[in-house]
């Protein structure tokens, strides 16, 4: 009876042993790591709805995106982040930059309050550049820091150590 007891026992301890829990979310497979940075150049707004797509690789369903325009080169490049509002006809007309993203799209576009966008100066619609920077959803190291200042696009590359200095286009 005894060796029968320890029998039972030891599958006992053996099947108990080999057990696996849950399994842990997905990673990501492949792609580009997060976080990354890159640029729409010389996007050219035409109707009839004003807008441009792009398609990076490797988001997450999660991911997080933000949108900056290149709003001057003079000395350092300056950007600003979307939306951007412009004012025109002495302010009686607006218009702005705005974008809006899934996991495989990028999309950046002009909304304004003219019937007519191509009513709106072509240096607004024609030749512009706006910077891409994905950055994860669920950043579990950097979760209980202080946030970054996400309309300072200096202070994002430098909280998620993105290397831009050689930014890929994407268009």
């Amino acid at each position: 009876m005894k060796k029968i007891l320890t029998l039972f026992a030891v599958v006992g301890l053996i099947a108990f042993s080999s057990c696996e829990g849950p399994e842990g979310p997905p990673g990501q497979d492949g792609g580009i790591l997060l976080p990354y940075v890159y640029e729409m150049n010389n996007v050219n707004f035409a109707g009839p709805n004003y807008a441009v797509t792009s398609t990076p690789t490797g988001m997450l369903s999660g991911d997080n995106v933000l949108v900056y325009e290149l709003v001057s080169t003079t000395g350092v490049d300056s950007w600003a982040l979307l939306p951007q509002i412009y004012y025109f006809n002495d302010g009686l007309e607006t218009a702005q930059y705005n974008f809006n993203f899934s996991k495989n799209r990028v999309t950046v576009f002009i909304d304004g309050s003219l019937s007519d966008l191509s009513q709106l100066p072509s240096t607004f619609r024609l030749g512009k550049t706006f910077r891409v920077v994905i950055i994860p959803g669920d950043d579990g190291v950097n979760a209980k820091k202080v946030k970054a200042d996400y309309s300072d696009y200096n202070a994002v590359i430098a909280k998620y150590n993105i290397d831009d200095s050689n930014v890929k286009s994407l268009n």
